[in-house]
């Protein structure tokens, strides 16, 4: 169920028809751009605190996490970063690369996750993975790196919501979660992933680390939920060419067809005993 009221919800479609064609409009304008810098990048921040003071309390963090295989991006990814900003200027940002995903897990969780989180070899089955575990930790809002608010985000989020995530197309998405610390929600999709590793018969990042193991494990009348429609949505800034262009591998969905999600547990030989006697 969505937080929106009904006599709200035009008015916020109607927004994020403008917002897209406008994004829209930049992202072709940016391939020009490029065209004349083709090696102009723009540099996500790290950590970046709040354009405006922090105002109220809320059980969720006002914090946004994203990440990316590189911080080094295009100008239709800087621009979806610098929306996101104007759409949540109370929020702190903090971002991270595949390094520093990996830092932080080993820095904050055990070492049996520290060992299935290294068996995923496709970046993206990576960061599913990590989303749950720095919102389990931290708490706040996680958005994909293509993903934008069409409505200011703390009156999307309300204040006393504990777990919030996107529907599309009638099904739960992974691409935008907002949570406290320590959901046991969020304990429970962590542990559905730890088993789909170690399991290791699932082949696609959809369902052994991404939206299907939502959809499988979550009950969504059970669970406070808001469309994309009325909440954020994706690639109306950017698109697969400018977020892989640095990329040779692709997208995951190209890449999982040669490279296996979960790399396979490595059996160490045993060495026989000399037996022999001199």
């Amino acid at each position: 169920m969505s937080r929106h009221t009904k006599k709200s919800r035009p008015v916020i479609v109607a927004t994020s028809r403008i917002i897209k064609l406008l994004a829209n409009i930049t992202k072709l304008l940016s391939y020009g751009f490029h065209a004349l810098f083709p090696d102009k990048r723009f540099t996500l921040p790290e950590r970046s605190a709040p354009w405006l003071p922090p105002k109220g309390e809320s059980t969720i963090p006002r914090i946004i996490w994203q990440t990316n295989f590189t911080n080094r991006v295009t100008l239709p990814v800087y621009l979806n970063y610098l929306f996101n900003r104007l759409m949540a200027p109370r929020f702190e940002y903090r971002f991270m690369i595949t390094e520093a995903r990996k830092a932080f897990i080993a820095d904050h969780y055990p070492a049996e996750i520290n060992q299935q989180y290294d068996r995923l070899q496709i970046g993206a089955a990576q960061a599913d993975f990590w989303r749950l575990l720095v919102l389990y930790q931290h708490g706040g809002v996680y958005l994909d790196i293509d993903a934008h608010a069409i409505w200011p985000l703390a009156n999307t989020l309300g204040k006393h919501e504990e777990l919030y995530i996107t529907t599309r197309r009638g099904e739960l998405s992974n691409y935008f979660i907002a949570s406290r610390p320590g959901n046991p929600n969020l304990l429970r999709l962590i542990e559905r992933v730890q088993h789909n590793i170690q399991d290791s018969s699932l082949t696609n990042v959809f369902e052994l680390t991404g939206p299907g193991v939502f959809i499988a494990l979550l009950d969504q009348q059970a669970v406070p939920t808001v469309s994309y429609r009325h909440a954020c949505n994706q690639g109306s800034f950017t698109n697969e060419h400018f977020q892989y262009i640095d990329k040779k591998a692709g997208k995951w969905t190209r890449e999982q067809k040669t490279v296996p999600v979960v790399a396979p547990v490595l059996v160490q030989e045993q060495v026989p005993e000399d037996t022999t006697t001199t």
